[in-house]
């Protein structure tokens, strides 16, 4: 049960309070220097949690349970943090808020599906959404970090929408494959 990629999990989810701590004051550079540095050993725990799991056939049900709820709660987290700091501002919220709808919509969607033994495969397209996302919102806590750089900002922002962008086709995806075994 706790196998070296449910603890890689598990310490996703033990960070964040260490990760919004970090967040916490908008006008310290040096703790979203730290944030920035927590969101990245996030990231890298996220990838080998699953690595290893597969290539020591440690594949769990607690992870695979434990694997997106620890992914949902890590990207909330920052993207409320980010909100409150104003770092996601003006219009750019809701590219936020499309992002969090989504997260929660497909996880009810998954639940609902599987109760009736229907399992949805992750596609690369929704891959490919994670990973511009994680980029997004690390672009945001760095630039917070380097407040010298704008450029850093601008490129996180933009990110931001692309994940937005894809965020809808995949939920859409989703939906659609839902709605086919609702009545």
């Amino acid at each position: 049960m706790l196998t070296l990629p449910n603890i890689l999990t598990l310490s996703r989810i033990v960070t964040v309070p260490l990760l919004v701590w970090a967040l916490w004051w908008p006008a310290w550079p040096t703790g979203y220097a730290i944030g920035f540095a927590l969101y990245c050993m996030m990231g890298i725990t996220d990838y080998f949690d699953g690595y290893v799991a597969r290539a020591q056939g440690a594949v769990s049900k607690l992870g695979i349970f434990l694997d997106p709820i620890a992914d949902k709660i890590m990207i909330a987290a920052v993207i409320l943090m980010l909100v409150a700091s104003h770092d996601i501002a003006g219009l750019s919220l809701i590219a936020g808020i499309i992002i969090l709808l989504r997260e929660i919509a497909v996880s009810g969607l998954r639940e609902f599906l599987g109760g009736i033994q229907v399992s949805v495969p992750v596609s690369q397209l929704a891959k490919w959404k994670t990973t511009l996302q994680l980029i997004a919102l690390g672009g945001l806590i760095l630039a917070g970090a380097v407040p010298g750089w704008p450029w850093v900002q601008t490129a996180a922002i933009a990110a931001l929408w692309g994940a937005a962008v894809l965020t809808m086709i995949t939920g859409w995806d989703y939906l659609r494959v839902g709605l086919k075994h609702m009545d």
